[in-house]
């Protein structure tokens, strides 16, 4: 694939220099990442597959914006994406000055979800908090985050956050080629 005028002008070299230091939040994974993906249905059961994430810098620095696929790109994508569970999403993370937060904006055409949160650092951990489109709360965390690897676990909560369900969770290894 040849790299396109659009790509071109989306695709940013490194953060822009006045927001440097509160774009390393979500800088750090920048790259390419290999998944390990547990889904888990209501009833239990789990669902194991392999997926890939791509991190990059957007908008002349000034956001990150990444891409996740679960199955990754290949065979294991054929046939309906939405009857497999199939997710090729992309969030958009710009850092916002006035709250010292992050808005984070999710999209998965496959399933037609749009999700908003607000993303900021609690300790150690990354905790984006919104509400699904069902009005339940949706809790995404970046956990046990290391340079070469992270656990990111997404929840969702029917009782204003009192107790939280997971619903998906991806080991994430950097990649060392892509």
């Amino acid at each position: 694939m040849t790299t396109s005028p659009f790509l071109v002008a989306l695709g940013a070299d490194g953060p822009a220099p006045e927001r440097a230091g509160k774009m390393d939040l979500y800088g750090r994974f920048i790259g390419s990442w290999d998944l390990d993906v547990s889904q888990f249905a209501e009833d239990g059961a789990e669902r194991r597959r392999k997926g890939e994430w791509h991190f990059g810098w957007v908008l002349e620095g000034r956001a990150i914006q990444d891409v996740w696929i679960v199955p990754p790109r290949g065979p294991l994508r054929a046939g309906d994406a939405a009857a497999n569970i199939n997710s090729y999403g992309t969030t958009l993370r710009i850092y916002d000055a006035r709250i010292d937060a992050w808005h984070v904006q999710w999209f998965d055409p496959v399933t037609q979800t749009i999700l908003q949160m607000i993303g900021r650092a609690e300790g150690a951990d990354i905790v984006q908090l919104g509400t699904a489109p069902d009005r339940r709360l949706i809790r995404w965390r970046f956990l046990e985050i290391e340079p070469s690897s992270f656990l990111w676990r997404g929840e969702t909560s029917s009782d204003q956050g009192a107790s939280w369900r997971v619903v998906t969770e991806f080991r994430a290894v950097r990649a060392t080629s892509g």
